[in-house]
């Protein structure tokens, strides 16, 4: 089974992007589910039909969904969201305030991308197309399985046998409830989800990403943080697709200006992206709607190839053992953006404003960092 993610900026059409995809993978005979984790969807108007949060039938062997992020929400959080809220009641009583806090900016979306995880292991399908919320939501969603495990740890650092044993001693010593074994159940079935989608996210096989951005100097630089961060935590993307060119035709006249922004856009595309596959979508004389439009542009994109197929992979971390060097491929990014530090194990690589944490390979385990250079888009870390 193949995952596809398309991913982007708000408004540069992603939704379209995944909806005309899928059309054309399910005119060859494959069975399809395009899925909608954003919560503002546009899924159902693309489609120009009524979605829900089951999968619905829009044609042979194409089916689509909206994610209910609230009802899956409430489905994994289970046992924990109660004893969170008892250890938060314990001091500042109860309210909505209460409420308010157990609302993790970005847990929502973390437990829709659970589908994700579930049509994976049902095998319903041949391929799971999933629209993305924009750029930054969809970054946090897909660093969220690793910190929230992290989390979790901190605030329960309580071990079941520990709390069978002196659970009742502590509860009555510091006022604070002690969970019971239905938390710990959920506890280890929450974990071991993120385990399992973590890995099947990094599975370069099966997942792909796609960012889908505009001949536009802000929505280019936002695509480039959002290349650099996919590959920072080990993201295969494996296409960009460039929307909303407008053809030459329609630039004649009032919009004549636009010409030389537009070619200079497309330049830098061309050369930012120069190794990643790159589809180009002029703008349509019509909206993007109905399944007729979307299968139209999906067979335009893709002509010359299957968009079922991984259309590129790059190796991202490599262990340089006679050199006794870690490197790490980190397009666009700039080396005074970078910091990096080691704790223990562990390595902590940041860009800008988001952090990851790397194990240290067995080999270099005992060593320090003896120094790093950052060059040709790739990070050499010595040990």
């Amino acid at each position: 089974m193949r995952i596809i993610i398309y991913t982007g900026k708000g408004g540069v059409g992603k939704t379209s992007m995944a909806a005309a995809t899928a059309c054309k993978i399910a005119g060859a005979g494959k069975k399809v589910l395009v899925m909608s984790t954003d919560q503002a969807h546009s899924l159902g108007d693309s489609f120009d039909r009524f979605i829900g949060s089951e999968p619905t039938e829009i044609a042979d062997s194409l089916y689509a969904m909206e994610i209910d992020t609230v009802y899956e929400s409430e489905k994994s959080w289970g046992n924990l969201k109660g004893y969170f809220k008892q250890l938060l009641t314990v001091k500042g009583g109860n309210g909505i305030e209460v409420e308010e806090l157990l609302v993790f900016p970005g847990l929502e979306e973390l437990f829709s991308m659970f589908k994700i995880l579930e049509v994976y292991e049902s095998r319903a399908y041949d391929t799971l197309i999933v629209d993305c919320a924009p750029t930054g939501e969809t970054l946090a969603l897909l660093r969220y399985p690793e910190r929230l495990s992290g989390l979790i740890k901190k605030i329960l650092p309580f071990e079941r046998a520990a709390t069978k044993t002196v659970g009742k001693v502590i509860e009555k010593t510091m006022k604070v409830p002690m969970p019971k074994d239905n938390v710990f159940d959920d506890i280890e079935a929450l974990m071991e989800k993120m385990k399992c989608l973590q890995k099947l996210l990094l599975n370069k096989q099966i997942v792909s990403l796609r960012v889908v951005t505009t001949p536009e100097k802000i929505v280019i630089s936002e695509s480039k943080r959002n290349f650099t961060c996919l590959y920072l935590y080990h993201y295969n993307v494996d296409a960009v697709i460039v929307n909303h060119i407008y053809p030459a035709k329609a630039m004649e006249g009032y919009f004549n200006r636009w010409v030389l922004l537009q070619e200079e856009a497309l330049r830098e595309i061309n050369e930012s992206f120069s190794e990643v596959p790159r589809f180009y979508v002029e703008l349509q004389q019509q909206e993007l709607r109905t399944l007729n439009v979307l299968k139209r542009v999906g067979e335009q994109i893709f002509k010359d190839c299957d968009p079922d197929d991984v259309l590129f992979k790059k190796e991202i971390y490599r262990i340089d053992r006679e050199n006794k060097c870690l490197i790490i491929y980190l397009p666009f990014a700039e080396k005074d953006e970078m910091r990096l530090e080691q704790f223990n194990r562990e390595l902590l690589l940041g860009v800008r404003n988001e952090s990851r944490k790397f194990p240290i390979p067995d080999e270099f385990a005992e060593m320090d960092i003896t120094g790093a250079k950052f060059e040709e888009g790739y990070l050499h870390i010595r040990f």
